[in-house]
């Protein structure tokens, strides 16, 4: 009995975006995505940081007042890349949690402006999406592979260093005196 406890608890501890021939198989069709414009450029005052372990000096940031979670189920926000030389990346992103893919919508330009993204969407597990994109998802905004349920849930878990619910059954929490 222990033995297939084990094995059942181990299996809900996949990757996001791996999925059983079944699951392929009976798989829910996405919802239509909602046509969107990029929000406003970010300023240094609305930038959230969140840590990347091994990022080469590159510091990663949201963009709070962008963050949104779509009726279609997409966490979409605005990320800021800054490289240890002060040089920054700013991309308006998307991540479906239900999937475990990530997007790019569009990318920013130093005047303030969007340049619309080519990109599909893309798996997490692919070697082309960066690390950081997989911290997002796990630690942020998909915690047990499900998405946030507003922006200020994800303000606060970019706040807090992460969202509780990202920890499992194993984050601390109040303890009930008796």
């Amino acid at each position: 009995m222990r033995r297939l406890l084990l094995v059942l608890a181990l299996a809900g501890c996949g990757s996001p975006g791996v999925q059983s021939d079944w699951e392929r198989a009976n798989r829910k069709a996405e919802p239509a995505e909602e046509q969107l414009t990029p929000p406003a450029y970010p300023t240094a005052a609305n930038l959230l940081e969140f840590g990347v372990v091994d990022a080469d000096g590159f510091r990663f940031f949201v963009d709070g007042t962008t963050l949104s979670v779509g009726k279609d189920g997409i966490v979409r926000y605005v990320l800021v890349a800054r490289s240890p030389d002060g040089v920054q990346n700013v991309t308006y992103e998307g991540l479906r949690c239900a999937s475990g893919e990530q997007r790019i919508y569009a990318f920013g330009r130093a005047d303030g402006s969007w340049s619309a993204s080519r990109s599909g969407w893309r798996s997490l597990d692919a070697q082309a999406v960066q690390r950081r994109h997989g911290i997002l998802y796990r630690e942020y905004f998909c915690p047990q592979n499900e998405p946030i349920r507003s922006a200020a849930e994800g303000v606060r878990a970019l706040q807090q260093g992460g969202h509780p619910f990202s920890r499992g059954f194993a984050a601390p929490g109040p303890v009930n005196p008796r």
